[in-house]
């Protein structure tokens, strides 16, 4: 995948089948550290420590519509081709803990993509599941919690037109301060 922000979307795809009911996706892009970290961790079914053994490894997946689950895998290569690492904690009937570690200044670092599109996408297509985003620069962070968003709005699904609307504009006003400064 050309962007992060695909590889985010795809491992959040593994939470959701796994029932989550709240996943955290945090972004660590330091500049001082030559670090860019992700961090997706659920609250899902999680997996034992036979598929935990596995699930790096081409082809392996919990799916019955197709016998194929790169997603995992592109993510680790993506990282470890630039110096970096993947790891996964996992506790059945707990959640999953998905951890990737890029050297940010690596030429083979891939950009973190569109992250305002996707939570906007995880949001509407998953609108019961609260999504906690973190975005954490050397001197400024962004927090996204639908938890607040629902809090306020009460009975209003959050994939109304109207809400994701909004969403996205607050998102893309805090990402442009967080850029502006980065420049």
């Amino acid at each position: 995948m050309k962007e992060l922000s695909l590889h985010i979307l795809d491992l959040v795809q593994n939470s959701l089948r796994a029932e989550a009911k709240c996943i955290q996706i945090s972004v660590k892009d330091s500049v001082s550290e030559d670090v860019l970290e992700i961090t997706i961790a659920d609250d899902g079914y999680g997996m034992d420590a036979a598929l935990l053994a596995r699930v790096t490894e081409p082809f392996v997946t919990t799916r019955t519509t197709r016998k194929m689950g790169m997603g995992i895998p592109l993510f680790q290569m993506a990282a470890e081709q630039t110096g970096g690492s993947l790891s996964i904690e996992s506790t059945p009937g707990q959640g999953t803990t998905i951890r990737g570690i890029f050297a940010r200044a690596h030429i083979d670092t891939p950009p973190l993509g569109d992250m305002v599109e996707t939570l906007v996408t995880l949001v509407q297509g998953a609108p019961d599941v609260d999504f906690l985003y973190r975005y954490e620069t050397d001197t400024q962070t962004l927090t996204f919690d639908t938890r607040e968003i629902r809090e306020i709005l009460e009975d209003v699904p959050l994939n109304a037109p109207d809400v994701l609307h909004w969403i996205r504009g607050h998102l893309q006003e805090q990402e442009a301060s967080i850029e502006n400064e980065m420049r």
